[in-house]
């Protein structure tokens, strides 16, 4: 079946140019600022073989992988996306299941994230939220008539979503956890879930969360520190005292590309978790003002295009549109949140521009399949099939 979709090749008549065009700046924002953030860190690791370029090159490799990747992605029409889309989340629960296992999954401080695939490492749980994406919208769309119902409509997807949760723990990844919760509960509640089932519940999680952090002294270390990091600013709250003394450096118009002195080893994880606090300290509230535009534009259509495929009756496309508007938009709100000291520490990358080859992966799909999704948009308004 997908080969068959990969003959029939689209032609993009017509297509979002907003769209591609705010994606194409953040991936471009991406690539600069993450060799400005990572030549210092670069030139002092000898696994780097000392090379200032090391990361930008990679980077690169990364980015060009995604585009091949979307690409394919773009050429499969969304009902086949719909029809492998249970084996597709099979697939991402396997892979967060390997992971776990010793000798295969890698460990990198403390968490093990990532199957080593000799050249480069994977990272199961950003092609898991992809997967969820497909999944939730799949299963909102057959389960349409019972979304009144907590026991026929909530509670299978909410057993999935428990194994989904608990291998996510298992790493630990509570970042990756927090956004697959938020897509899959979004989904449901733009899915026709009923609101007052969706409010309890949405109580009821936030009640669980926070048990969640006071039985682990280590999440509760994490957050104490995160609401006051001045407190032991040269232990657990370290990387976020430099996270803000590249902020305050930035003011209003930065200080210049390549000007950032956190990045000189000061900042651990400056080009790929707190890639925004380098911007903000090079481009000050300017250079943040246009990431976060870019990023809400980026949702902003999303949305569109989903309301769009709704008005067709194509509802599955709708839900998958509005997932990945979910996705991205809760994830750089966390990833920035994190960055300027309003949200604890969850290792989340900023999604488009942090250094990440899966992550990049998983976005330039996702976004392909938006496309997509825009693209049949079009046609069926134009009277064409797809």
């Amino acid at each position: 079946m997908f080969y068959q979709a990969l003959k029939r090749r689209p032609v993009m008549h017509g297509y979002d140019q907003s769209l591609v065009w705010s994606v194409l700046l953040l991936l471009a924002i991406g690539l600069v600022m993450v060799y400005s953030a990572s030549i210092a860190a670069a030139e002092v690791d000898k696994d780097t073989g000392f090379r200032s370029s090391y990361f930008l090159l990679r980077h690169g490799v990364f980015l060009a992988i995604g585009f091949g990747a979307a690409f394919v992605a773009f050429q499969v029409p969304t009902r086949v996306w719909q029809q492998y889309s249970p084996y597709l989340f099979l697939l991402g629960a396997g892979l967060l299941i390997l992971v776990l296992i010793p000798g295969i999954g890698r460990e990198v401080n403390g968490s093990r994230r990532w199957l080593s695939l000799f050249v480069v490492n994977l990272q199961p749980s950003e092609l898991a939220k992809f997967f969820v994406v497909l999944y939730a919208a799949d299963y909102t769309v057959r389960k349409a008539a019972y979304m009144h119902s907590l026991v026929k409509g909530f509670f299978p997807m909410f057993v999935v979503m428990l194994v989904t949760g608990a291998l996510l723990l298992a790493e630990p990844d509570f970042g990756a956890l927090a956004v697959v919760t938020a897509i899959a509960m979004g989904i449901l509640f733009l899915g026709g879930f009923e609101w007052r089932l969706f409010a309890g519940l949405a109580v009821m999680l936030a009640i669980g969360l926070v048990g969640f952090i006071l039985i682990s002294p280590y999440r509760m270390a994490r957050v104490i520190g995160f609401m006051d990091p001045w407190k032991d600013p040269y232990g657990k709250g370290y990387q976020l005292s430099h996270s803000l003394i590249a902020f305050g450096r930035g003011e209003w118009a930065g200080v210049g590309l390549g000007g950032s002195v956190e990045k000189l080893s000061y900042l651990p994880e400056a080009h790929t978790d707190f890639l925004m606090a380098i911007i903000a300290e090079e481009f000050g509230f300017v250079g943040i003002s246009v990431v976060v535009t870019l990023f809400a534009w980026l949702v902003f259509r999303a949305f569109a295009v989903g309301i769009q495929a709704a008005k067709l009756e194509r509802y599955y496309s709708a839900l998958v549109a509005q997932g990945i508007g979910i996705w991205l938009g809760v994830q750089s709100v966390i990833n920035i949140g994190v960055n300027m000291g309003v949200l604890p520490t969850k290792g989340l990358t900023l999604p488009l521009l942090s250094f990440g080859g899966s992550g990049i992966l998983a976005n330039l799909v996702a976004l392909a399949v938006l496309l997509r999704i825009d693209w049949e948009n079009r046609q069926l308004m134009r009277g064409y099939t797809v």
